[in-house]
């Protein structure tokens, strides 16, 4: 599945962002490994994590309504925010994704969420700490995931809100 998935986020997403999944992908994998959880749909996750991101906000809009995506008033004037709920909708829809936690992964990659599993913890840090991203902070979370995935975490949400 892996490779029908990135011959088709190849045709989707512009270079920069599929280099920037690409790196996620990676990344989860090997807190995956690092932490116990599936390799393999670490991967996936990272490699999706981003599907819709690249869509304009009236798409974005439309295909949350067409998946019954409940649309709050911050995500009415900043629809970007809803790249992640419809990034797993597009996940199953498009790319034949089926694996809830997969999907769950995807879904909470961008905000976090109440009861975060072990993969979505994973992929929410992935993606924050990818090989590509740069800005002030990194290398110390990026020091904190190979030591303990908590602790990164928190430091990740706390630098956000910052």
């Amino acid at each position: 599945m892996a490779e029908m998935v990135l011959d088709k986020l190849r045709k989707q997403l512009p270079p920069k962002r599929l280099a920037h999944s690409l790196g996620v992908s990676a990344t989860a994998a090997e807190l995956a490994a690092k932490y116990g959880a599936d390799a393999a749909k670490a991967r996936l996750a990272g490699l999706l994590h981003d599907c819709a991101r690249g869509m304009p906000n009236n798409l974005l809009l439309k295909a949350a309504a067409e998946s019954g995506i409940v649309v709050h008033g911050v995500e009415q004037l900043e629809p970007v925010l809803l790249h992640a709920p419809v990034g797993a909708f597009i996940a199953r829809r498009d790319y034949g994704v089926d694996d809830p936690e997969v999907l769950a992964a995807i879904r909470w990659h961008t905000t976090g969420g109440p009861g975060m599993s072990l993969l979505d913890e994973i992929i929410f840090l992935a993606d924050y700490i990818e090989p590509g991203r740069s800005f002030p902070g990194v290398e110390r979370i990026r020091a904190l995931a190979a030591a303990s995935l908590p602790e990164a975490l928190l430091a990740a949400y706390d630098q956000t809100l910052r």
